[in-house]
């Protein structure tokens, strides 16, 4: 292993978090409780560098660390920010601490833009309402489904597990030790469905028939943020007014495929009201955990991540529909459909601008060697996923009764 150390991040890291704060500026997110920027600065090993590109992610777990350590990355840009509070220690004992020192160690760093992503013009809240105010007269749902596992035959409870013989006389196969037989899981006498998930790239314009933002509609910011120069119309939440009223299972069907097809998403209506009835003229939108945006909105439909029991009830009692995606769903989807392709046009013309002056310098040869690599690449991440799927209780009749 390399003992070199320097006291400066690489150069490729440096074109990352310009191009983040070119495209997402830090003076748009909400200091009164976010911590965005570089949150995490790797020290610089040019004999064990690692390779031009970035890993995009929502939450920064143990998978995701582990996924960009294995791909050697530079800079992994985490949504959320993994460091929120004042830190006394960082240990090994505490699991988010941990995944920052591996990735120190490896030479990746680490980048938080969070609601500077939700303010900026073309940023998560006005993809959100894209997707809302988007047309789709044949929906063609699909979901990503985590890995089934091989099942199990059941053994019988007293049953043992006996060698079967080769030749045509047992007399003359050796005796073999009975196997201990192995007993099956408890069971409900239910079937149901492993937990299952958003795809990660949500919409691909070569295989879906949704177009974003082409209903006609009047879209406003509920809470600006001024004072941005070039982000003029910035700010959190969405208000989206619609020239005609849509049916609101129009909007669910919109709503999942261009998050991503999840199998089902919490949907709170209006007691004594049908789905089927209900139309909607204008919608409030808002990422992630959407109550202190979407407090005091009125509109027919809130649409965020999550809002609390007691947040959606009040809702609810008002005479507004609510349709959450848990958390983070109301976010992954911004990253494959929208960031990485931005984030890869400007980072581009970043790194050649750093490659250029850094070239005048005068260079070690492993500087060197940094600084002529002209590759780019921006991948999102493949482990990172919401806490939470969805469990379809399967083959069996309906238990309950249906919203109305």
């Amino acid at each position: 292993m390399s003992t070199y150390t320097t006291d400066k991040a690489s150069p490729f890291t440096r074109a990352v978090i310009s191009s983040m704060r070119k495209l997402y500026p830090e003076a748009l997110a909400d200091r009164s409780f976010d911590n965005t920027g570089l949150l995490l600065e790797a020290p610089f090993d040019p004999i064990r560098r690692q390779m031009n590109s970035v890993l995009l992610t929502i939450d920064l777990t143990k998978a995701v660390a582990d996924e960009a350590i294995e791909r050697k990355d530079c800079v992994v840009v985490a949504y959320h920010p993994i460091i929120f509070r004042g830190l006394k220690s960082l240990t090994l004992a505490d699991s988010q601490q941990q995944s920052l020192l591996r990735l120190a160690l490896e030479g990746i760093s680490v980048y938080s833009p969070h609601t500077a992503v939700d303010a900026a013009p073309g940023g998560l809240a006005d993809w959100l309402a894209d997707i809302v105010t988007g047309h789709l007269p044949s929906p063609e749902p699909s979901a990503h489904t985590a890995q089934q596992e091989k099942a199990e035959e059941a053994i019988p409870e007293n049953e043992e597990v006996k060698s079967k013989p080769e030749g045509d006389s047992p007399a003359e196969q050796p005796v073999e030790e009975k196997k201990k037989p192995k007993r099956p899981r408890p069971s409900m006498q239910r079937t149901y469905s492993r937990p299952t998930y958003p795809s990660h790239h949500p919409v691909d314009a070569s295989k879906t028939d949704l177009n974003p933002s082409s209903v006609d509609h009047t879209r406003s910011v509920i809470n600006p943020v001024t004072g941005v120069e070039g982000f003029e119309g910035a700010g959190m939440g969405r208000l989206i007014t619609f020239s005609e009223s849509q049916p609101l299972t129009h909007l669910v069907e919109r709503i999942a495929h261009g998050v991503g097809s999840p199998k089902g998403f919490p949907l709170a209506i209006p007691q004594g009201k049908q789905v089927e009835d209900i139309q909607i003229h204008s919608v409030g939108v808002s990422a992630g955990s959407g109550h202190s945006v979407l407090k005091g909105v009125d509109a027919d439909l809130l649409f965020t991540g999550e809002l609390s029991h007691h947040e959606a009830l009040a809702a609810t009692e008002k005479g507004q529909c609510v349709i959450t995606l848990f958390h983070s769903n109301s976010e992954r989807g911004y990253l494959s459909s929208v960031l990485k392709d931005k984030l890869t046009g400007v980072l581009k013309e970043e790194w050649e601008k750093i490659r250029s002056k850094v070239g005048e310098e005068d260079l070690s040869p492993e500087w060197e060697d940094a600084v002529k690599d002209d590759d780019v690449l921006v991948e999102c991440s493949q482990s990172d996923r919401d806490p939470f799927g969805v469990v379809i209780l399967e083959s069996s009749k309906q238990e309950g009764k249906p919203l109305r």
